[in-house]
């Protein structure tokens, strides 16, 4: 029995013992209310949640929600059982004093507890099931601790009382969870990755020199039945002996692929980090996922844009149901991770723009440009750029001095003319947001056969953007998909979509398919690092 759990009980147990007439927990709620903390809670100030509690209460005369006479009530079990549960959604059930409140649970709470303590009972039930509830539909942290995209809020006292009322707390459970196919995939994957976590036989492979097929490997058996367990492998495909066969070379490459490496088969130092990685690390980053998923509004039936950061990929759904199978994915280029990376954006897809021009951002024209054509004067002229004034009234002449120092002032700018060469390539996407982010085509897509594609200054290149194009504008029968091709050949253009697309730029360093493999990749700009230091300290204010 927990320690906090004999502490609450201790003085009590020798003390009188409630009888008829003397059973109202009202007072005690009140106090506890008024208070905005619980003495024995792990998290004891429950602010951010007084005025629901208060509510929930008034509705009940102050009477005690999760009790049944000498008992804890079938809702008070059944609240308890999905505080325990957390743990399948990624969160900590001590967060919640689940074991704690369990406990008191198959205890007879009238026999044993004071009126306080039972107060307290229903009090800390009630402000957990609601730290739960706002935890699983817009996730632990709130505004101010990290950047979200959302924090929209159900009002958690209607909730409770109607679910209590309709019997129906795990189905209140279930939808305040996100909704994508992502979330479960996810959820299906945490409970394996835990189960792999808890197989102690799954040691560490010993690390060689860079192993081919047909060298000699000592940890050829362990390597075998590690890629089994991970589904690289098939059962009926392990080998024997020392040699590095094929079947695990091409398993090995699947493991690769999975794990952001390049798919070489060659078990070399990065492979070795990788499948040594500690199967609870890999927990840690569906639990990181799960939250980050958590932080997204609800996106209905419509169609959305996916870019994962780390995944150096784009996604395109259909709907948030189904499967989670995309109908569209694509390599993306993102910012670098050293100094412009590419911000975490919830925005709404407005139009698609083709032969877009390149209006040089404020910020590169002063640190990179200028500088460069102090030494190259001839540098725009070469690659198709003009000086632009007010009302977008072209500069005629040379970069001079006096040029160089209206730039700098910013009396002048400098624009890219549409073609070939445009940094934008030859379509834009346009999602109006204060970063100034967007999806591009790139003149360079020899880029994209690099397996971390981290080059850019924040916006984010399309390995494809005629595809996507073409999935955006097809409810636009006159986009059709030789019309996008025959206007990059043309005059600039716009094609407005009839209704605006969400697009999530987004970080997560895991993601589940629906045929049921993971994708695990490094965390290239810390967030996961971050993310883990903020939820150690403990849910945030309001």
């Amino acid at each position: 029995m927990p320690a906090v759990f004999l502490l609450l009980i201790g003085c009590t147990l020798a003390g009188p013992v409630p009888v008829a007439g003397q059973d109202s927990v009202a007072p005690a709620v009140r106090q506890l209310i008024e208070a905005g903390r619980l003495p024995w809670a792990r998290w004891p100030d429950f602010a951010r949640y007084v005025d629901d509690v208060a509510r929930l209460y008034e509705s009940r005369a102050g009477q005690a929600i999760w009790l049944d006479g000498p008992a804890v009530s079938r809702a008070g079990v059944t609240a308890i059982a999905a505080l325990l549960q957390a743990a399948d959604h990624g969160l900590d059930p001590e967060d919640y004093d689940a074991a704690i409140l369990d406990g008191v649970a198959r205890h007879s709470v009238r026999a044993l507890l004071s009126m306080t303590d039972r107060a307290r009972f229903d009090v800390s039930l009630t402000v957990n099931l609601m730290r739960l509830f706002d935890d699983l539909e817009t996730g632990r942290l709130h505004p101010g601790t990290l950047d979200r995209v959302s924090d929209t809020r159900t009002d958690l006292a209607i909730a409770i009382m109607s679910a209590v009322a309709g019997d129906s707390i795990p189905h209140l459970v279930a939808s305040m969870a996100p909704q994508l196919a992502q979330y479960r995939n996810l959820q299906r994957q945490l409970a394996r990755y835990r189960q792999l976590a808890r197989d102690s036989s799954l040691g560490l492979l010993p690390v060689s020199a860079p192993t081919r097929r047909g060298d000699a490997y000592s940890g050829a058996g362990a390597l075998r039945r590690r890629l089994v367990e991970l589904g690289d492998l098939a059962p009926d495909s392990m080998g024997a002996g020392v040699l590095y066969n094929g079947p695990d070379e091409r398993a090995v490459g699947r493991f690769q692929f999975r794990h952001g490496l390049e798919p070489t088969g060659v078990l070399d130092s990065a492979t070795f980090v990788e499948i040594n990685a500690p199967f609870g690390q890999r927990v840690r980053q569906i639990e990181l996922a799960l939250e980050r998923l958590r932080w997204l509004p609800r996106i209905g039936r419509e169609r959305f844009i996916v870019v994962n950061i780390p995944a150096f990929r784009l996604f395109a759904f259909d709907s948030v149901g189904g499967t989670g199978a995309p109908a569209l994915s694509m390599k993306v280029i993102v910012g670098k991770a050293l100094d412009k990376q590419t911000p975490v954006l919830y925005e709404q897809l407005r139009y698609v723009e083709l032969r877009p021009f390149w209006n040089v951002p404020r910020s590169i024209l002063v640190e990179e440009m200028i500088p460069l054509l102090r030494r190259d004067s001839a540098y725009l002229r070469r690659n198709d750029m003009d000086l632009v004034g007010a009302g977008d009234l072209i500069a005629e002449g040379p970069v001079t001095q006096e040029v160089l120092v209206r730039l700098t002032a910013g009396e002048l700018r400098v624009r890219q003319r549409p073609g070939p060469r445009n940094s934008l390539g030859l379509i834009k996407f346009v999602f109006p947001n204060a970063a100034g982010v967007y999806l591009h085509g790139t003149p360079q897509p020899e880029l994209f056969a690099h397996t971390r594609r981290d080059f850019s200054h924040g916006c984010i290149r399309l390995e494809d953007p005629i595809a996507l194009a073409a999935w955006v504008l097809r409810n636009r029968p006159e986009w059709s998909r030789e019309r996008i091709e025959a206007a990059q050949e043309a005059s600039t253009s716009r094609a407005m979509l009839t209704r605006p697309l969400p697009v999530i730029i987004f970080y997560t360093t895991a993601v589940a398919s629906p045929d049921g493999n993971i994708w695990f990749y490094s965390d290239i700009y810390g967030h996961d690092r971050s993310l883990t230091e903020a939820l150690r300290a403990g849910p945030t204010s309001p």
